[in-house]
């Protein structure tokens, strides 16, 4: 059986989270999402391309720097604007655009990672206009990856 992602209904525009059970200690989960060398690893979106500046471990007010590409190559800043070791940890770029990671433990070897993507406050709506078709599937994808990164 193929492992899915559950993607949860938030009810409220330009919001979205997906969820999935990972058989892995929090702290190598939250570990691995803190460095951002491993984005472009787990990345299921396609876009996330590689690190170029930043720490090698994200703490509260961290930048770092992103290559991406969505049809043309590009860089994209990143900030850390919450962090809480091994709960939670979120970062946002220049559009405003929050990417947020929860994770909870069920166990001493069983992590719950939901990942929620928030456009709400995006500078330019029009730029996000189209993320319910797509950013859902992508935060599935990147859960799945993450897991196989974890239990392989």
């Amino acid at each position: 059986m193929e492992e899915r992602a559950q993607i949860l209904e938030t009810g409220i525009p330009l919001f979205f989270k997906a969820q999935i059970e990972i058989k892995a200690p929090v702290k190598k989960v939250f570990d691995f999402i803190a460095n951002p060398t491993n984005h472009s690893l787990m990345d299921g979106s396609g876009m996330v391309k590689g690190v170029i500046t930043g720490p090698s471990q994200l703490y509260l007010g961290a930048k770092f720097g992103m290559r991406m590409k969505l049809g043309i190559p590009y860089v994209i800043k990143s900030q850390v604007i919450e962090f809480q070791e091994n709960k939670v940890i979120a970062w946002q770029h220049l559009l405003h655009n929050v990417w947020r990671y929860e994770l909870t433990e069920i166990d001493a070897n069983t992590t719950l990672v939901t990942e929620s993507w928030d456009g709400r406050n995006a500078r330019w709506k029009w730029w996000v206009d189209d993320s319910g078709t797509w950013v859902p599937k992508a935060m599935a994808k990147t859960l799945v990856k993450l897991k196989g990164l974890m239990q392989g």
